[in-house]
């Protein structure tokens, strides 16, 4: 079968005049305010870059977070939505000395686009309207092929080590023995590709966001703040511990930590809104990561280790939400009607 044979069906179910869905009408918010933030991070990134490779990487980062800010706004523009107020100039402190290294830059990208990627590979099988559905294909599309970029620069330059590698199977083998699920006490079988795929991703993820908070503590001014960022890194200390012994007790390499590429500059290049907010996401994105791993998880003890993270990561998400919510630097969701409140009122 060459491809997929077409499917005949009235343009009319399908139409791009069609009112927009609660998943469209979301997701395309949830992708605005993303790019709304990072945009400005990486055009922050580009005032202190001397690597032409890496320039280059954040140059396309910034041209793909513009179109796609671009099209969000002609879509809610058609559709008199009100245009989300997201992250603007005076977020960013363009003048404040470099906070990090090249290196890090690529290391941010590819968190970025990976947390990109999660939203528009969950929006394409749900959207309905032709129009929306096309956009969320182009981000797909355009930031796969981003991220093919960022992990050439990435091997190319040496600035990772190669994911674990295990021996091809011999054979087909079937799973003849409950054992197979302990993972505290008995027979404790190796970790399988799987487990290994979701501890090394987090692993990378966790580096990237343990180094950011970093950076955002040494430089925001309030205190309230700095203990809550203070806080994540503590949260992200933990949990790269457990994943990279879990890794080693395999004898398996795991990718390396950033601190070091994170400056001793005091300055703050963005606002505390930024700072928190991008956290919140940030964690926000540990928790779907987490998911993902326990569902394909065989053991346990893995499966406890990313449970019981989750519920410091959730109370963590929350009072960073209320932190926002104190300062009204949080923008309200779409959300479906009240009902009791019309009936009382």
């Amino acid at each position: 079968m060459d491809k997929i044979k077409p499917i005949k069906i009235s343009p009319e179910k399908i139409s791009s005049n069609s009112k927009l869905t609660a998943i469209e009408m979301g997701k395309l918010w949830a992708t605005y305010m993303g790019n709304s933030m990072t945009k400005g991070i990486m055009e922050y990134y580009l005032q202190h870059i001397d690597d032409e490779d890496i320039k280059v990487l954040l140059e396309n980062g910034v041209a793909l977070s513009k179109e796609m800010l671009n099209r969000i706004e002609a879509f809610f523009k058609k559709e008199k939505f009100p245009i989300p107020i997201g992250f603007k100039d005076e977020d960013y402190n363009f003048n404040a000395p470099r906070l990090f290294q090249d290196e890090f830059y690529v290391h941010y990208l590819k968190y970025a686009a990976k947390a990109g990627l999660s939203i528009y590979a969950i929006a394409l099988p749900l959207v309905i309207r032709e129009d929306i559905r096309e956009f969320f294909i182009f981000c797909h599309d355009q930031t796969t092929m981003f991220l093919g970029q960022i992990n050439k620069v990435l091997m190319g330059k040496g600035l990772i080590i190669r994911p674990p590698e295990i021996p091809i199977p011999e054979q087909v083998e079937f799973v003849h023995k409950q054992n197979f699920l302990n993972g505290f006490f008995g027979e404790i079988r190796p970790l399988h590709a799987l487990e290994i795929t979701h501890l090394y991703d987090n692993i990378e993820n966790n580096a990237t966001s343990k180094a950011l908070l970093l950076g955002f503590s040494q430089t925001t001014k309030d205190e309230k703040v700095r203990d809550f960022l203070l806080r994540g890194k503590d949260i992200t200390e933990r949990t790269l511990e457990k994943f990279q012994l879990t890794l080693q007790h395999d004898n398996l390499p795991s990718p390396s930590l950033l601190d070091h590429l994170v400056t001793d500059s005091k300055v703050a290049p963005f606002s505390d809104k930024v700072y928190v907010f991008h956290k919140v996401d940030m964690f926000c994105m540990k928790i779907r990561s987490f998911g993902n791993a326990i569902a394909v998880n065989g053991r346990r003890d893995i499966g406890l280790m990313y449970s019981r993270f989750l519920m410091s990561i959730g109370i963590y998400v929350e009072d960073g939400a209320n932190i926002l919510i104190d300062n009204r630097w949080m923008e309200k969701i779409p959300q479906s009607i009240d009902r009791d409140h019309l009936s009382k009122n």
